[in-house]
């Protein structure tokens, strides 16, 4: 699609598009780094939780008649949960490059396939009196939202990173601990996120863009 030509043009819905294959690879490789980093923070909630965990080490422990205390016996329930945040630091690292890497595949990208220029003709197509106005309407706020999504892994790997980084940086607790509230606050906005995404792509493939989720494996039409 040229970038002065109008989705109203083509006769098709503005969801179904060409994807270059490092969109297509960068894409699946951050879905499933994502997946990962919720599953970490899941496990570190749950099955890994040093406080549930330390009357489990210290039951453990008397059965073979041994005795600790139950700061002891956290400080061992707290050496799991450190190993799957070094896991989870890993992959924020990872995550951090990704975002990098989608900004430099933006820049390679043909004028045609740039966010912007999508956007552009989004909202000029979205203007014009049309009778798919509301799947343009759609589109629109979709392409919103993927806006709101790419500031929003900024601002997570930004925290990420001052937490990962923060002794040597020379941040103070006080400071540290504000990062990882607002952080954590963040996790929450992400998870919305992917819940109303994966629910609109489901909505947008059955309702009226058949082979949205296949164009995002085989690059689209």
């Amino acid at each position: 699609m040229k970038q002065n030509e109008t989705f109203e043009n083509t006769g098709k819905s503005p969801f179904l598009q060409k994807h270059a294959t490092a969109i297509r690879i960068w894409h699946w490789l951050f879905f499933a780094t994502i997946a990962f980093i919720i599953i970490t923070v899941l496990f570190e909630s749950t099955m890994f939780n040093p406080r549930e965990n330390a009357s489990m080490v210290q039951n453990v422990l008397k059965e073979k008649n041994a005795t600790v205390t139950e700061e002891r016996a956290r400080a061992v329930a707290h050496e799991y949960g450190d190993k799957l945040w070094d896991l989870h630091k890993l992959l924020g690292f990872g995550l951090s490059l990704l975002f990098i890497a989608r900004i430099i595949i933006e820049i390679t990208l043909s004028e045609e396939e740039k966010f912007k220029t999508r956007m552009k003709n989004a909202l000029f197509s979205y203007r014009q009196n049309t009778e798919n106005k509301s799947i343009f309407k759609l589109y629109v706020i979709a392409k919103y939202s993927y806006s709101f999504f790419y500031l929003l892994i900024l601002y997570m790997a930004t925290l990420g990173l001052l937490l990962a980084f923060g002794n040597k940086l020379g941040i103070t607790r006080p400071v540290h601990h504000f990062i990882k509230d607002a952080h954590g606050f963040g996790q929450y906005l992400v998870y919305a996120f992917i819940f109303f995404h994966l629910c609109g792509v489901i909505f947008a493939d059955i309702k009226h863009s058949k082979g949205i989720i296949s164009g995002m494996v085989n690059g689209g039409e």
